[in-house]
C-alpha cells in the first residue's frame, strides 16, 4: 500500500533536485504559451536554465511547474503513439467541440492496471459518457497490447510512456484557461478558479507510480482536480471507488451528467469515434467518393406517413458487396413532428455526417451528393449490416431531438438505378434550398442571432451571426442560429433586435450593442460588425483564422490555424491567437472563419478585399475560385495576383516591396491608423 502523503513529500524533494540538477533548457514548439503551466502560474516564459529555477523558487517549489520544467528539458517526445506536448492550433481546434456538448468533460488516467481488461472497460465508458480521456505510463501499453485503439482522433490521447507525462493533461487546462477564459498569465488565482469552476476534469489513478509522479498528480487537486483509485493508494483527500463505479464517481465529483442509451447494432457508438479515419486497408466497402454515386436526403414528412424507428433497405445488404469494392448508397431520412419546419431540413441533414461518425466502424465525409462512407472489416465481421446504419440515424435522431421529432424512419437504397434516379429528386431539392438562403441580406433581416456556446470557456464573448457573417469558428451560419433558436427557445443562440441603426458602414446598432452589453455581462460596451478597428467582436479562441492591421502596409494580413510559419506581422497563429483570444476585444485583430472573407461585409468600414495585403497559400489555394469570383464582382481586377503569400514574404520589408511593386490598392486608401 502506497503510503500518498510520504511519497508526495519524498516526490516533491526530488523534484527540486532534478531541477536544480538540469543542464540545458528545451522548451515546446508551435505554442505561444512558452512552458504553459509555468507561464498561467508565475506570468513568466520560461526559455532558460535560469529562468527555469527563478520561476520554481517563486512558485514555491510547486510540483506542476517543477514536472514541467523537468518534462521540458527532456527535449523530444517518445514517438509514436506517443503525442507528447499538443500545439496550440490542436488545442484550439478543440475549442468547439469542448463546448458544443459533444466533449462533456476531461479524464486523466495514469499508472499501469494491474489487469487490461479493467483500463478498457473504464475508456470505453469514458468515450460513450462523452469524455476527451488523456492517458500516461504503463496504462497505454496495456490497452494497446489489448488491441484498444489509441489517439487523439479517437479520444484516447496517448500523452507518453511514463505517468510524467500527465504534465502535458496539466498543460492543456493552463492553455484553456488563457486561450478560452481570458485568464492573464500570472494570475494564479483566476487560473485556479477557472480551472475548478469550468474545467470539469479529473483522474483516475492506477498503481506503479513514482513519487515524483505522486506528488505531480497529487498536485493537481489545487486546480479543483479529484483523484480517483481503485485501490493500492493511503491517505490524502484522493477517492477510492470500484472497477465500476470509477468513472460515475469522478463524473459525479465534478458535477458532470449524461444518461448514454445504447443503440442495439453490433457496433460502439460514442461521439468519441468521430475523429476517426477507417484506412483503405482496413475498410470492407465504400460508397460515394469518386468511385460511385452516393446522396442523402433528410425531408419533413406528416406524422401518418412516418413509421417511427422503422428502417428499409432497397438493394443488396453488405454481404452481398464485394469486399474492397465501392457501392452505390442513398440515404434518406423522413422526419415528422408538430414543431418541425421545412427550413429545418438542411441543418438536421448535417447531422447524418456526425452520426454516421459516431459508429467505430463507420466513417462519412461531405454532405449532400457528395458524401463518402466507408465501413470497416472489423465492424462487418461483427455482424455490422447497411441496415444498421439506418438504426443508428433513427435512433440518434429522436434521441438528439426528442421534443421537435415524433417519429423517423430510414431508407437505405444499394440498388444502384434507384440510387441513380433518387439523386436527381435530391439535387432538385438541394437547389431549392439554395436558391432559398442564397443572396440574403443583412439589412433584408430585423434580427440577428447571437452565439455564447463559448461562454464554457470564454465566459464574456458573444459571437453575433448575420446572414453575410457566420460565426468566428465557422460552425453556424445566421440561418443556423435562427434554426436553433426554434429549436431551443432558452439555447445559447437567441434572437438580437437590430435596434435603431447607428452607423450603416460600419455596422453599428443600438439593439446589438444592448446585447452584447448584457450577454458578456457589461465587459463590453460595444460591438461593431464591419470593422476591425472600432470595438470589434470579442474572440473566443476557437476562430478559423486571424485578421490584424499590417500598419506600415495600410492593409490587413490574414493567417489560418493550418498555417505554422513566420508571416510579416513577426507572429506566428499561435502567438496572435493567443494575444486576442479569451472574449478580448481587440481593435486591429479579429478571430473570423474563412467563409467571411468573402462576405460583402468583410471589414466593410476600411474597405473590405481592397485591404488583404497578405495571406498564406494554403487559404488562398483554399478560396481562390470563390475569392477570384469576389473579386471581379467588386471590380478589383488583378487583386488575386496583388494579394502576396509566404512564398513572396514572410517579413514586412519584403511585404512592402513587393506590394510597392505589383500597385496594391491598400497602398493609397485612407490611413488605417
Amino acid at each position: 500500500m502506497v503510503q500518498i502523503d510520504s511519497s508526495v513529500s519524498s516526490g516533491m524533494k526530488k523534484i527540486a533536485e532534478q531541477v536544480a540538477a538540469v543542464s540545458s533548457f528545451h522548451g515546446y514548439q508551435d505554442t505561444a504559451y512558452y512552458l504553459p503551466i509555468s507561464y498561467a502560474i508565475s506570468g513568466s516564459g520560461i526559455d532558460s536554465k535560469q529562468a527555469a529555477e527563478q520561476v520554481f523558487a517563486a512558485a514555491h517549489q510547486s510540483p506542476l511547474v517543477g514536472a514541467e520544467i523537468l518534462l521540458a528539458c527532456r527535449g523530444a517526445s517518445d514517438g509514436p503513439p506517443y503525442t507528447g506536448f499538443i500545439e496550440d492550433a490542436v488545442i484550439r481546434k478543440l475549442g468547439y467541440t469542448l463546448v458544443d456538448g459533444s466533449i462533456l468533460g476531461l479524464a486523466l488516467i495514469v499508472g499501469n492496471p494491474s489487469t487490461a481488461d479493467y483500463a478498457a472497460a473504464i475508456c470505453r465508458e469514458l468515450q460513450e459518457k462523452l469524455m476527451l480521456t488523456f492517458l500516461s505510463g504503463g496504462v497505454i501499453e496495456s490497452l494497446t497490447a489489448a488491441g484498444v485503439k489509441v489517439g487523439l482522433d479517437l479520444r484516447l490521447v496517448p500523452l507518453g510512456k511514463d505517468s510524467l507525462a500527465a504534465v502535458h493533461f496539466a498543460d492543456i487546462l493552463a492553455r484553456v484557461a488563457m486561450m478560452f477564459g481570458g485568464v492573464a498569465a500570472g494570475d494564479a488565482h483566476r487560473l485556479v478558479a477557472y480551472a475548478s469552476e469550468r474545467a470539469k476534469a479529473f483522474v483516475i489513478a492506477f498503481p506503479d507510480m513514482t513519487e515524483e509522479e505522486i506528488a505531480f498528480i497529487d498536485g493537481l487537486r489545487v486546480l479543483g482536480i479529484p483523484i480517483i483509485h481503485m485501490g493500492g493508494y493511503e491517505g490524502q483527500d484522493w477517492t477510492q471507488a470500484g472497477p465500476t463505479e470509477i468513472v460515475r464517481t469522478g463524473m459525479e465529483l465534478r458535477g458532470i451528467r449524461v444518461q448514454v442509451t445504447s443503440i442495439p447494432i453490433p457496433m460502439a457508438c460514442s461521439p468519441a469515434f468521430e475523429g476517426k479515419a477507417i484506412r483503405k486497408e482496413e475498410m470492407y466497402a465504400e460508397f460515394g467518393g469518386t468511385r460511385s454515386p452516393a446522396f442523402e436526403l433528410l425531408r419533413v414528412r406528416d406524422l401518418h406517413d412516418v413509421t417511427d424507428g422503422k428502417v428499409t433497405v432497397i438493394g443488396p445488404e453488405i454481404d452481398a458487396v464485394p469486399k474492397k469494392s465501392a457501392a452505390p448508397l442513398g440515404i434518406i431520412v423522413e422526419v415528422a413532428g408538430k414543431a418541425m419546419k421545412k427550413e429545418f431540413e438542411p441543418v438536421l441533414e448535417r447531422r447524418i455526417h456526425n452520426f454516421i461518425n459516431y459508429g467505430e466502424g463507420s466513417w462519412h465525409s461531405a454532405q449532400r451528393d457528395q458524401i463518402w462512407v466507408r465501413v470497416s472489416e472489423d465492424a462487418v465481421a461483427q455482424g455490422l449490416k447497411i441496415a444498421d446504419l439506418g438504426k443508428l440515424l433513427a435512433a440518434k435522431f429522436r434521441m438528439d431531438f426528442p421534443t421537435l421529432l415524433d417519429a423517423v424512419q430510414v431508407t437505405m437504397i444499394t440498388d444502384r438505378d434507384q440510387v441513380l434516379a433518387t439523386q436527381k429528386e435530391a439535387e432538385h431539392l438541394y437547389t431549392e434550398r439554395d436558391e432559398r438562403i442564397s443572396g440574403m441580406k443583412d439589412e433584408d433581416v430585423t434580427q440577428y442571432y447571437s452565439c455564447t456556446l463559448c461562454q464554457t470557456f470564454a465566459p464574456n464573448h458573444v459571437c453575433v451571426l448575420t446572414p453575410e457573417r457566420p460565426a468566428l469558428c465557422g460552425a453556424l451560419t445566421w440561418l443556423d442560429g435562427k434554426t436553433a433558436y426554434e429549436m431551443s427557445p432558452s439555447g445559447a443562440n437567441q434572437p438580437i433586435d437590430k435596434g435603431t441603426l447607428i452607423n450603416d458602414e460600419a455596422g453599428e446598432f443600438e439593439g446589438v450593442n444592448r446585447f452584447v452589453r448584457q450577454a458578456s455581462h457589461g465587459e463590453v460596451e460595444r460591438c461593431v460588425l464591419y470593422s476591425i478597428m472600432d470595438a470589434p467582436m470579442t474572440c473566443c479562441g476557437c476562430f478559423e483564422a486571424v485578421a490584424m492591421i499590417l500598419p506600415e502596409t495600410n492593409g490587413i494580413m490574414i493567417v489560418s490555424r493550418e498555417y505554422k510559419g513566420e508571416t510579416p506581422s513577426g507572429m506566428t497563429f499561435s502567438t496572435l491567437a493567443g494575444t486576442i483570444g479569451g472574449g478580448a476585444q481587440t481593435p486591429g485583430f479579429i478571430g473570423i472563419s474563412k467563409g467571411y472573407i468573402l462576405s460583402d461585409r468583410f471589414i466593410q468600414a476600411e474597405g473590405g478585399l481592397s485591404r488583404i495585403v497578405w495571406m498564406p497559400s494554403v487559404v488562398k489555394e483554399e478560396l481562390e475560385t470563390r475569392l477570384r469570383e469576389k473579386i471581379s464582382s467588386a471590380g478589383l481586377s488583378g487583386l488575386y495576383e496583388k494579394i502576396a503569400d509566404e512564398t513572396v514574404a514572410t517579413d514586412i520589408d519584403g511585404l512592402v516591396a513587393f506590394l510597392t511593386s505589383v500597385e496594391h490598392p491598400a497602398l493609397s486608401m485612407a490611413p488605417l491608423l
